[in-house]
């Protein structure tokens, strides 16, 4: 399974799936390649917000060596999934992608039904607790994701 986790810039929300993803499905046992990527190039080559990285290492996972992305077209073809956190990252996603393939397109909280939301609040302009806040979404969403690649 090739999973891509999207938003905008790709210094919070993404990077933080991404990362909580990598671990996780390395523990499950189950082969995935996984990133993450940005609509904007606002931040490419920048490590995730440092709130973001404070409150993943609290939790155990490590995104210090996680890099800004922006989307590109290839991406579409080379990832199984491709997850926005938001509507509006889903709207500029479905722009770019050939119609044929919108099936890869989904928001990343339908895989997490039981949080009752279905974005990912953008913790950017917010204190840490915001972050804290994603973190917990991200595992919940790489839970779901898990079942559904049949790891449990």
């Amino acid at each position: 399974m090739k999973i891509l986790f999207v938003c905008t810039g790709n210094i919070c929300r993404s990077p933080t799936a991404e990362g909580v993803a990598l671990k996780n499905f390395a523990l499950a046992g189950i082969p995935a390649v996984i990133d993450s990527a940005g609509t904007s190039g606002y931040h490419v080559g920048e490590a995730p917000d440092p709130r973001a990285q404070r409150v993943a290492a609290r939790h155990g996972y490590d995104l210090s060596k996680l890099r800004g992305r922006k989307l590109a077209r290839e991406d579409f073809l080379r990832f199984d999934l491709i997850l926005a956190m938001d509507r509006e990252h889903l709207e500029t996603m479905q722009r770019l992608c050939p119609i044929a393939l919108h099936g890869k397109l989904k928001l990343f909280l339908e895989f997490a039904p039981e949080t009752g939301l279905d974005e990912v609040p953008d913790p950017y302009y917010g204190s840490e607790a915001g972050f804290a806040h994603v973190l917990d979404l991200c595992e919940a969403g790489v839970a779901g994701l898990i079942a559904y690649a049949g790891g449990e």
